[in-house]
C-alpha cells in the first residue's frame, strides 16, 4: 500500500494479522523456557524435535529477511532466541 504525499501510511490488514499471529505463537514459548529454567530439567523435551524446530525457525527468519517482511523477521528472530534457549537448556540440563 502506497501512501499519498503528506498522508501517514496505514498498516494493512495482512501486516496486522502477521504481527498478532507472530506475537501469539512466540509468547507461547515463554512459559516453557521459564518452566525448564525453574526445574533445571528438560528431560521431557525432545532434542530431535527442538533441533529441527530451531532450524526451521532460522530458515523462516532467512525467508522473512529475503522477502523484507517485518512481521516474519521480528517474530521469528524472537522465536529463534527462545527456541535456541530451550535447545541450550536441553543440552545443559538434559
Amino acid at each position: 500500500m502506497i501512501a499519498k504525499v503528506g498522508q501517514p501510511s496505514p498498516m494493512d490488514l495482512s501486516t496486522s494479522v502477521g504481527l498478532v499471529a507472530g506475537f501469539l505463537t512466540t509468547v507461547a514459548f515463554v512459559p516453557q523456557v521459564a518452566k525448564i529454567w525453574r526445574a533445571r530439567s528438560a528431560r521431557d523435551i525432545s532434542l530431535h524435535t527442538f533441533a529441527t524446530f530451531t532450524a526451521g525457525v532460522a530458515l523462516w527468519l532467512g525467508y522473512g529477511i529475503l522477502r523484507d517482511e517485518a512481521p516474519i523477521i521480528v517474530w521469528n528472530a524472537i522465536t529463534l532466541a527462545l527456541a535456541a534457549t530451550i535447545l541450550g537448556m536441553k543440552l545443559r540440563f538434559g
